[in-house]
């Protein structure tokens, strides 16, 4: 279910940016998931292919990953996060509520719950190509 309204929301934004650069045809959506959102791509690939319409009909998707890096405000430590190192439950609950992380996630170096994401979270559009109107 997360995977089709992070679909829905981010053709919504590839067909305002296309309209915005006067395009007339998307050929390909590049897409990058932060790892913390935990987004399942060939799900996530599926739900675009079944919701493009208009210029994103023939679209092709390209789903890239950032590697979602923390860094202790206590120590200054700074780490990646690593889902297959947590349990079943806790995974579910980070993916569901990313915000929920500084609960389940402690500094590895010093074990404090303080700390910052400075990068991969999030889902962003990072390019869209196609064909421009020629007028």
């Amino acid at each position: 279910m997360h995977e089709w309204a992070l679909a829905e929301s981010i053709l919504v934004s590839a067909q305002q940016i296309a309209e915005q650069e006067h395009l007339v045809i998307v050929s390909e959506v590049t897409i990058r998931v932060g790892e913390l959102q935990q987004v399942e791509p060939p799900i996530l690939r599926f739900a675009l292919k079944q919701m493009r319409q208009g210029l994103l009909e023939g679209a092709k998707f390209r789903i890239l990953k950032a590697k979602s890096t923390m860094k202790c405000r206590v120590c200054g430590a700074t780490w990646h996060y690593n889902a297959k190192k947590l349990d079943k439950d806790t995974a579910e609950a980070i993916h569901f509520v990313p915000e929920v992380v500084h609960s389940y996630i402690k500094c590895p170096k010093c074990g404090s719950p303080d700390f910052e994401i400075v990068g991969g979270r999030g889902v962003w559009l990072e390019d869209i190509k196609g064909v421009k109107h020629s007028g």
